[in-house]
Order: structure tokens, then C-alpha cells, then sequence
């Protein structure tokens, strides 16, 4: 036997342990059975892909990004933000 260590957000792991303490078995179990399964299947023991709506936002947010370091405002805080989003408002309400 050999000792695996992995690093993991203290939520993600006691949401994890309460799926699998649910079920009878502890996070040591359910590691061994993940593991023994991709070795059976060779590969990760579950689909990966990314849904075409998942993907749509990844690349809408990518293109905003890139438009964003191109206009400079990248390193903007939300605070930075929101006087933006403020400020043109107020102008637009001064237009009317």
C-alpha cells in the first residue's frame, strides 16, 4: 500500500464526504474505486465534454476579455466597474 495526498478546498472535500458518508463508504473508498475504474477504462471514468451552452459562455467571455485589454480597462476593480456602469447611466439619463 502507498499513501496519496491531494489538495483539495476544505468545502469541496466535507461535500464530498457527506455524498459518499450517504452512501457507506469514506473519501478513501471512493478514491480507490475512482482510480480502479479509470484504470478498467482506461481514461476518466465519466464524460468531460463541455455542453455547447458551457462552451458558448467560455468563448463569450474570452472575446470579452480580449476586448477588454484591448480598450485598456482589463485590471478594472468592481468598484471601478460599477462607477463606470454608474456614470454612463447617469449620462444617459442626463441626454433624456
Amino acid at each position: 500500500m502507498t499513501i496519496l495526498q491531494v489538495r483539495v478546498d476544505e468545502e469541496l472535500k466535507n461535500q464530498a464526504w457527506a455524498v459518499y458518508n450517504e452512501l457507506g463508504m469514506d473519501l478513501s473508498t471512493a478514491i480507490r474505486m475512482f482510480l480502479k475504474r479509470s484504470v478498467l477504462v482506461g481514461g476518466i471514468p465519466f464524460d468531460t465534454k463541455i455542453d455547447e451552452s458551457t462552451l458558448k459562455a467560455i468563448l463569450a467571455i474570452d472575446n470579452m476579455r480580449t476586448i477588454s485589454e484591448k480598450n485598456g480597462n482589463s485590471e478594472m476593480t468592481l468598484e471601478e466597474i460599477n462607477e463606470e456602469i454608474r456614470l454612463a447611466r447617469q449620462e444617459r439619463k442626463n441626454k433624456k
